[in-house]
């Protein structure tokens, strides 16, 4: 089989060939430099739009709100001045009473067996006297014709003495003994509401064991408890605030009365009681009342949105534009509110700031503004 012979390349085909190839080499290495080009322009040139506001700060006065109960001024926590087993209670929680009513009652029977013991202590005694009396008498008869001598008479005179003391002696006996048979009986000191009762009927009871609580009538406070870095401005507050969550129509002002030396050992605040000046009959012991202490400084505050707020590790920031970059800035919030924060330090009147994407954000990053002020 004769093999085909092809012709020979020249040195002109070579050298076209190698020019063909450099120049799609270089048309391909061009066109990715300019893409790449094209597209890192672009990148470059983006600008990021932002919802943003105006801070328009304005002047408050600084208030602190802490809940409390009413409570009534004088609350005296009764108790039995003797032992006993409880036989009958003449009240409940609520009830209103007045001075000298009945409250609780003890079992007696001992209390009128010691009473009986002592009366008869004195019937004894008496006739002691009568029978020294009369001996007496008589002695000083004998005496005055001669017929016994002086020492006699002394000594009937000293029996006399005697029989007297003992009478003084046993009537002050029955005397307590009447006393502690009173005491069986609980008696209400002044007119007031029963607020609480610790015991029932056939519960054995100590002296000066407390049974129940008794609210007179007269005055109604508030007690709350302030942390003690307040307690040197409560005591210069000119105003305070009392509302009412079971009356939402109700309100009252009130006064500093009383603020506890030592702080509680559990919770380390102090306990203050807040006077209630021309409070509502409808207000009633044990309401759940919301005190609000005015401050005595006006503080600028502003209040923006959650959603403006960026949280940088433990500082809340917030994004400030300024020549369209935003710049953060750390600020100190105050109350918080449905869906907005109170700003009392960090920005000025006419500061703008972003309010939404806040998360998207750089340092230095070029925004579109947009937005209402605050």
């Amino acid at each position: 089989m004769q093999q085909l012979n092809w012709p020979p390349k020249t040195s002109k085909q070579k050298l076209y060939y190698a020019l063909t190839a450099a120049v799609i080499v270089l048309c391909i290495a061009g066109g990715m430099i300019w893409n790449g080009h094209r597209q890192t322009k672009v990148v470059t040139e983006e600008v990021t739009a932002v919802q943003t506001a105006v801070i328009n700060t304005a002047g408050m006065a600084q208030e602190y709100t802490y809940s409390g109960e009413v409570r009534g001024r004088y609350e005296s926590r009764l108790a039995f001045q003797v032992n006993g087993k409880i036989i009958k209670r003449f009240v409940e929680i609520g009830s209103t009473v007045r001075a000298g009513d009945a409250l609780l009652q003890i079992d007696s029977k001992d209390l009128q067996q010691l009473v009986n013991s002592n009366s008869a202590q004195v019937y004894g005694a008496e006739s002691q006297l009568k029978l020294a009396e009369s001996n007496l008498n008589r002695y000083k008869q004998l005496y005055e014709h001669g017929v016994v001598s002086r020492a006699v008479l002394d000594q009937f005179e000293n029996q006399y003495d005697a029989a007297v003391a003992a009478t003084r002696q046993t009537s002050a006996q029955l005397s307590a003994g009447e006393n502690q048979l009173d005491y069986s009986t609980l008696y209400a000191d002044h007119s007031g509401v029963i607020s609480n009762i610790n015991v029932e009927a056939g519960q054995v009871v100590s002296a000066g064991q407390p049974v129940m609580t008794l609210v007179q009538d007269g005055e109604w406070e508030v007690e709350i408890s302030v942390p003690e870095n307040r307690i040197d401005e409560l005591r210069k507050l000119p105003q305070i605030k009392v509302a009412f969550w079971a009356l939402p129509n109700v309100s009252a002002d009130g006064t500093v009365r009383e603020i506890a030396p030592m702080a509680d050992p559990l919770t380390r605040t102090y306990k203050v009681r807040i006077s209630l000046i021309n409070p509502s009959p409808e207000i009633k012991l044990g309401m759940t009342a919301s005190v609000t202490l005015m401050g005595i400084e006006a503080q600028l505050s502003a209040t923006i949105p959650l959603s403006a707020v960026y949280q940088n590790g433990d500082t809340p920031c917030v994004w400030v534009i300024t020549d369209d970059t935003v710049t953060l800035r750390p600020i100190q919030t105050g109350k918080f509110g449905n869906g907005t924060v109170q700003v009392v330090a960090g920005l000025q009147p006419g500061d703008r700031i972003v309010t939404a994407g806040v998360h998207k954000l750089s340092e230095g990053q070029k925004v579109k503004l947009g937005g209402d002020s605050l």
